[in-house]
């Protein structure tokens, strides 16, 4: 099991807790995280990636042990710590404006 930690408003509207854990199949990256997430909170479609071309949405950042992934390729494999489950997944919603 693969553990998202989700922001605030995105806890608000899947009605669930700041963590999440998710089903993934191998191998383990942020695509299969984030399909995983979608499958499982039809309610976060189109809130974290765009609907039609899947790409993060521009105030939404990816953070996994200590590292920003946020620029990394969808289906480069996530650090093995988050794999095993040891270290959270976090969608982190990014500050805007001066």
């Amino acid at each position: 099991m693969i553990r998202v930690i989700l922001p605030v408003h995105l806890r608000t509207l899947a009605r669930t807790g700041k963590e999440v854990q998710v089903e993934v199949p191998e191998p383990i990256t942020q695509r299969g995280v984030l399909d995983a997430v979608e499958r499982d909170y039809p309610m976060l479609v189109g809130t974290i990636r765009d609907r039609e071309s899947g790409r993060r949405r521009p105030l939404v950042r990816f953070f996994a042990c200590e590292e920003d992934l946020s620029n990394d390729p969808p289906d480069a494999p996530l650090p093995d710590r988050v794999a095993r489950g040891e270290e959270p997944f976090m969608v982190v919603g990014a500050m805007a404006g001066g």
